[in-house]
């Protein structure tokens, strides 16, 4: 995988070491994953864009992949998206960026808006891919909602979550080896077979139910927007269109610029199912915006 990029692990604060790797010359674009994935995901996508004249920089969340997985707190703070979006800042400032793109997909999607929110002065162009503002999403759970989203409650408020997925979390998983490809199959496995990243993963779904609903609601009493362009791109056969019909309108209240929308051609893990697509729609939103 990636081949041409370098890997690395590089220490973002104290105890907290983000493992991952970036290659190619040009403006910087960072790409993040979602649950239960790792960076791994990317590796039809990075290597075009880099091609394409862009440094594509993939790191895994802090808790995900082989990225630190710090002791959680009561209040959920250590794995909130803010959190993790100031992990993504001070790994830019080690690599030498101090202004990018950055695109998530899933989780990896509130991780990069919360950073556009956060850091306006240092994120040039957002992308964010099969998501809504989790504040939107939570005020919009109804019963349709809970009986497709209930992994999110599960995993965010139950007490039995660690203990069944680690009692056999490839059964619970069920990764597909042939859509995902050798190496990144391997790279979730190792993942989600370690206790610890279990752990960490719902703590990600913890906050979102508390403190990152939280930092939500209090941008949007502030009247904060992102500034940045961006692009919101979906799946055609996952259920945003389903359940939101027009998943970039919700985004344009959050937004100071018009809100530009790409569907793609795939289930709901389109970086690995219609890498092209992918590719094509992030390289030409950020070529308009260079």
């Amino acid at each position: 995988m990636f081949e041409g990029f370098t890997e690395w692990d590089i220490e973002v604060s104290s105890g907290v070491v983000l493992h991952g790797c970036s290659g190619g010359t040009g403006p910087a674009l960072v790409l993040l994953h979602g649950h239960p994935r790792t960076h791994a995901t990317w590796h039809k996508v990075a290597p075009v864009l880099a091609a394409q004249g862009l440094t594509v920089v993939c790191p895994d969340l802090r808790g995900y992949g082989r990225s630190s997985k710090p002791e959680p707190d009561a209040e959920h703070h250590v794995y909130s998206d803010r959190a993790m979006a100031d992990d993504v800042m001070r790994l830019m400032t080690v690599l030498g960026h101090d202004r990018f793109a950055i695109a998530g997909h899933d989780r990896g999607s509130y991780v990069a808006y919360r950073a556009a929110l956060d850091h306006p002065e240092r994120v040039s162009a957002l992308a964010v891919c099969d998501g809504v503002p989790i504040l939107e999403a939570l005020e919009r759970a109804d019963g349709r909602f809970a009986a497709k989203w209930w992994h999110w409650f599960f995993y965010g408020a139950s007490p039995h979550a660690e203990r069944v997925i680690t009692a056999d979390p490839m059964a619970w998983y069920e990764p597909d080896v042939a859509a995902m490809g050798g190496a990144n199959y391997k790279d979730m496995v190792e993942a989600v077979t370690d206790p610890l990243t279990v752990r960490a993963m719902l703590e990600d779904y913890r906050a979102g139910l508390t403190v990152d609903r939280a930092n939500d609601e209090a941008d949007r009493e502030a009247g904060r927007r992102i500034e940045a362009p961006t692009l919101v791109m979906w799946s055609w056969h996952d259920d945003m269109g389903e359940l939101y019909i027009d998943p970039a309108a919700i985004w344009e209240s959050w937004c100071e610029l018009p809100v530009r929308q790409a569907v793609v051609e795939s289930g709901h893990h389109m970086a690995e199912e219609a890498p092209e697509q992918v590719a094509e729609f992030l390289a030409d939103f950020l070529a308009q915006e260079r």
